[in-house]
């Protein structure tokens, strides 16, 4: 019955719609083309399956949960995609605060949900995307070498976090939701990263931090730090 309940709860994302629309009758055709047109050695069934898998994983790609992250929200810092932590520790962020911050990255694999979630509750002071490189997402330099999209939050008691969001080896296209000057809140998207993608959240010295490397989080539902 809980399961029944979870996949209630889990629908597509709207960033996947002309995707796997396209995909899909790309896949007809061809094997349409090979089943009658094309004498081929190898027998039909395995193309069909293969077309199914391709197909299947596009599907479980672009899937949306419905999440709501329960709990009070105040000083809490929620992980903004699913995936594993490859990065918490304190390093110097240049590109904006120009000083020493709390870094905690995620990486998304092919098989996470590439939704992104805002980590706080605020309001969105800029935003700003960068063109670069395609970088494998979970190597360090991806965070200021790949392309990717900033979005700064300053949350009700003062507190200011950026949320990065990087493309990986196969992402070509990050999209960003937020838009400066509205409010912004945990249970919201925060925008969606296509084919392999990071993360990275920088938060406050002095911000405690409740996951280590390696650890796997759940978007909107892992609390990965709270604030002072």
């Amino acid at each position: 019955m809980n399961r029944l309940k979870k996949l209630k709860k889990i629908r597509l994302h709207r960033e996947g719609t002309h995707i796997l629309v396209i995909s899909c009758v790309i896949l007809i055709l061809i094997n349409a083309a090979l089943f009658y047109f094309i004498d081929c050695k190898i027998p039909f069934y395995i193309f069909a399956v293969l077309s199914s898998i391709i197909y299947l994983v596009m599907i479980n790609f672009f899937r949306c949960p419905i999440r709501l992250f329960e709990g009070d929200t105040d000083k809490v810092v929620v992980a903004p995609a699913d995936g594993t932590v490859v990065v918490a520790e304190v390093v110097d962020e240049h590109e904006y605060f120009h000083d020493k911050r709390v870094m905690i990255s995620i990486f998304m694999s092919l098989v996470n949900v590439h939704a992104n979630w805002y980590p706080v509750d605020g309001v969105v002071k800029k935003v700003e995307h960068q063109s670069g490189n395609f970088h494998k997402a979970y190597l360090p330099k991806a965070s200021i070498e790949n392309e990717r999209s900033m979005v700064v939050i300053e949350t009700p008691d003062g507190h200011t976090v950026m949320a990065r969001q990087i493309a990986g080896a196969m992402a070509r296209r990050i999209v960003t939701y937020a838009e400066v000057g509205e409010e912004c809140y945990i249970d919201e998207h925060m925008g969606f990263i296509k084919f392999g993608s990071r993360v990275d959240v920088y938060l406050p010295l002095g911000t405690e931090i409740c996951v280590k490397i390696g650890q796997k989080t759940v978007g909107n539902e892992t609390v990965i730090a709270k604030l002072k």
